[in-house]
């Protein structure tokens, strides 16, 4: 049995820190979107008198309704898109041994080193062309494309360290290889799946630029871009700010916070294969 040690002790305290640090900020901007516009005193000194009245005049005077609908869609249908793409990519790059294959998994991971500001440009001509300026849709081809290579990054180093025998074992039954991938090998991919939707949620959840780009002039928009322009608004208004930041941040700590168990292990797993 290993003993208590000072040792221990100290990075118990040292975690704890970090932790406090963490959650300082956090508990800052809750305890000021609960507080009355009338209570001047420290953002520190907690809310003796909770209110949800920030919360309600941010929803309707911040158009939040529109805004979280619309960054939903886009997150939903980018997150799926990516997750059925790279999937279906990764599982003949992982398993096959001819040369093609790492000269094809190189290829995919050249869009991890290309930053995508090199192509804002033709993209925004592309998506003007194809008259979806303007439109969610064109969001969701971007984000769409811009996360199958970090995905499919995941799926291959997960799908390597899987055992093959399972998928011989169908073969032989007679399942063809699409059925293979969909009936034994998908279900195994339930940890680094669930590392993927939530690490794409949240690049595509928190993105400001590409919003600000491809719905400028429109009256969609999404909640980076709302929030944006809720603050140069409401500037000098912060108990306001800091409710409607609240209420921007709780569908995606809500979706991360059901799935963390399987978050770590998913992504350990890419990582180590």
């Amino acid at each position: 049995m290993n003993r208590y040690r000072w040792r221990t002790f100290g990075l118990e305290m040292v975690m704890i820190a970090a932790a406090l640090v963490v959650a300082f900020p956090l508990y800052v901007l809750v305890n000021l979107a609960i507080r009355p516009t009338s209570d001047t005193s420290s953002p520190i000194r907690p809310t003796t008198s909770p209110t949800l009245d920030n919360l309600t005049q941010a929803w309707q005077e911040g158009g939040l309704g529109g805004a979280l609908a619309n960054s939903v869609l886009v997150t939903t249908a980018s997150v799926l898109i990516v997750l059925a793409v790279s999937s279906l990519a990764a599982y003949p790059l992982a398993r096959a041994t001819a040369r093609w294959s790492r000269g094809m998994f190189l290829l995919i991971m050249l869009g991890l080193i290309l930053p995508f500001q090199l192509a804002s440009l033709p993209l925004y001509q592309t998506m003007r062309d194809l008259g979806l300026l303007g439109s969610v849709w064109a969001l969701i081809l971007f984000y769409a494309g811009l996360q199958v290579p970090f995905t499919t990054f995941l799926y291959v180093g997960f799908m390597r360290a899987l055992p093959r025998d399972f998928e011989d074992a169908a073969l032989i039954d007679g399942c063809r290889p699409l059925e293979v991938f969909r009936y034994v090998v998908f279900p195994m991919l339930k940890p680094i799946t669930v590392t993927a939707l939530v690490l794409n949620a949240i690049a595509v959840w928190n993105d400001f630029f590409t919003p600000l780009l491809y719905l400028s002039g429109s009256d969609q928009q999404t909640v980076p871009v709302a929030l944006a322009g809720f603050v140069g608004q409401f500037v000098s208004d912060w108990n306001l700010i800091f409710a409607a930041l609240v209420i921007s941040i709780v569908p995606i700590l809500a979706v991360y916070f059901a799935l963390q168990r399987s978050i770590i292990n998913g992504f350990a797993g890419g990582l180590k294969g």
